[in-house]
């Protein structure tokens, strides 16, 4: 690593004083050995092995991009690799970085291979808030190998890194954390020397709790903990009692990323629940949501596809109803909001479900993808314009008011589809008076299966 004048202070200061860091840095693993969770990463031979030169051969170590949610050992990877390595290490933040700072590292990088043989490794933190321009001001030194990329970031790669990269680089996929990796962490923290030094013990049931706020994350678990044992010993206490946790930590912080992919991963379960009819499950999504501060108009909006794609006609109402909720949180917001979103929610859930109107578009649309569209039957033509009728242009239509039912046997589709059937409606709820009309109608429209 090539810290400044600054950054070297800091560091002296920390070692000469360790509690001066927060608990999280100061317990971060020396060596691979010591990282606790992600043990599909850190087998023998591994790409993360080969950076800190457990390795041997012609085969250089790989640039790497490390995915995963926030607290499960992105940047404490890059730290054991810039401990154990051999190599020139330089890290970097899309935060702060640009295309000035990323080149001045290229040009170290070459610099120190041709002039004394080293190599460099480049960690670059938050890469998904690098632009374009940004991240292919990486390619030639990853491609040509100047720099060994360790790339880390909590958004889908596939969505916030470009092609390019990606392809030139291994994508590692850290896990959540389990509760045992957490504990683990909590009970090394508590005893060693680096960390509490067993000046508190950790009651059983304050650890379950503690686990729950941690929801997986290592960060947020020892950053907690430490709060409760500085208050704890405030008050002379030997051990962190749940209601010192309880006062410390006001509240479990929400896991979910509003710009990253648990946005997303909330969303889909919401609309799953749904879709599934547990009411209690879609209600939980719904508050976690809420809680951390989402758009109740994109809450909303999702409302609306799930009553269209997995409600239908089988509640007809079901439509209605998150179409108001949509505007109804349109003009009031959060917090009154909520209750309204937790109506629709309801609402959408108990619903009996169809997803015939789906499947139905679905099947039209592929045939139509298919190139199966065929002319417009000629007596659906318009007639209006001059020399329509030439043409023979709505010659033969039947107008179906003119008649006692009110249906007209003629064919509607082209010739290719004339006895295509895309609506398959359910006997769920309403959908059964469709599923009626609908086998009345192909019937007196003198439709054939095919």
């Amino acid at each position: 690593m090539e810290p400044d004048l600054f950054t070297a202070a800091a560091e002296e200061r920390q070692e000469k004083e360790p509690s001066s860091s927060p608990l999280a840095v100061r317990m971060r693993p020396r060596t691979l050995d010591e990282v606790v969770g992600q043990q599909h990463l850190l087998k023998p031979g591994s790409p993360l092995r080969r950076l800190v030169g457990e390795a041997s051969g012609p085969a250089g170590p790989s640039s790497v991009l490390l995915w995963g949610p926030p607290g499960t050992g992105k940047t404490t990877l890059a730290y054991v690799v810039s401990k154990a390595t051999d190599a020139r290490f330089v890290e970097l933040s899309a935060i702060t970085a640009g295309v000035k700072e990323v080149r001045a590292v290229i040009d170290g990088a070459r610099r120190a291979s041709g002039g004394y043989g080293k190599e460099t490794v480049l960690f670059l933190d938050e890469i998904h808030r690098f632009s374009k321009a940004q991240q292919d001001s990486l390619l030639p030194a990853v491609e040509n190998r100047w720099v060994t990329l360790i790339a880390a970031t909590t958004e889908n790669p596939y969505f916030s890194v470009i092609s390019p990269l990606l392809s030139r680089s291994l994508l590692l996929t850290l896990e959540p954390l389990t509760d045992d990796d957490i504990k683990r962490l909590i009970q090394r923290a508590l005893t060693d020397e680096r960390g509490l030094e067993s000046a508190v013990t950790l009651p059983e049931e304050t650890e379950s709790h503690l686990l729950r706020i941690a929801g997986g994350d290592a960060r947020r678990a020892l950053t907690a903990l430490e709060a409760a044992a500085g208050a704890a010993l405030d008050k002379g206490e030997a051990e962190i009692g749940l209601t010192t946790l309880e006062e410390t930590v006001d509240r479990a912080a929400v896991t979910y990323d509003r710009d990253g992919d648990q946005h997303y991963d909330v969303a889909s379960a919401l609309i799953k629940s749904i879709r599934g009819s547990d009411v209690d499950a879609a209600l939980h999504y719904l508050a976690r949501m809420i809680e951390a501060g989402e758009d109740p108009r994109f809450i909303a909006r999702r409302l609306m596809i799930s009553a269209s794609e997995d409600i239908g006609l089988a509640d007809p109402t079901a439509l209605q109803t998150a179409v108001a909720a949509a505007q109804a949180v349109a003009m009031i917001g959060f917090p009154e909001a909520a209750l309204t979103l937790s109506h629709a929610t309801i609402a959408l859930a108990l619903a009996p479900k169809s997803n015939a109107a789906t499947t139905a578009i679905g099947a039209a649309l592929e045939d139509v993808r298919k190139g199966m569209a065929g002319p417009v039957p000629a007596h659906l033509r318009d007639s209006h314009y001059k020399g329509a009728t030439k043409l023979g242009h709505g010659q033969g239509y039947v107008y179906p008011h003119d008649l006692p039912e009110g249906i007209a046997a003629q064919q509607y589709a082209p010739d290719e589809l004339k006895d295509r059937a895309y609506y398959e409606p359910t006997r769920h709820g309403a959908e059964a008076r469709y599923a009626d009309a609908v086998e009345w109608t192909r019937k007196n429209l003198g439709r054939k299966r095919p």
